[in-house]
């Protein structure tokens, strides 16, 4: 299997974890200081979590929309991909189509995300 395949199969299996819903089961896939960037700037790691083990941030469905684009960079991997997705947010559903970048890095001998960053695909 090759770097990109690896890679390829956290980045799903991340995915999975955040469906689940499980806060523990995502954290397998974050570095310890793994931050968001979205529309209203930078998240931390533990502020996620905690949204998530709270129920306040919900996930039901992620997918992939078209292929992926991964790059090696170094001992990185950037993954590129479009992803729609829904759940809810404070009792209030939403849907998303976002274009999403994750740096991937091994930590210990396993790939976990070191960052992602997403952009609204929708306008």
């Amino acid at each position: 299997m090759t770097v990109e395949d690896e890679v390829r199969a956290v980045s799903a299996a991340f995915d999975a974890a955040l469906v689940g819903n499980d806060a523990e089961a995502v954290g397998r896939f974050m570095t310890d200081d793994w931050v968001y960037v979205g529309p209203f700037g930078a998240t931390p790691r533990k502020d996620i979590l905690g949204w998530i083990a709270s129920g306040h941030l919900v996930h039901d469905t992620m997918r992939v929309v078209g292929a992926e684009r991964l790059a090696r960079v170094g001992d990185a991997v950037v993954l590129t991909a479009r992803k729609a997705s829904s759940g809810s947010w404070a009792g209030t559903p939403y849907t998303a189509d976002e274009w999403i970048s994750e740096v991937y890095v091994r930590v210990d001998g396993s790939w976990q995300c070191a960052f992602s960053q997403k952009t609204d695909a929708s306008g």
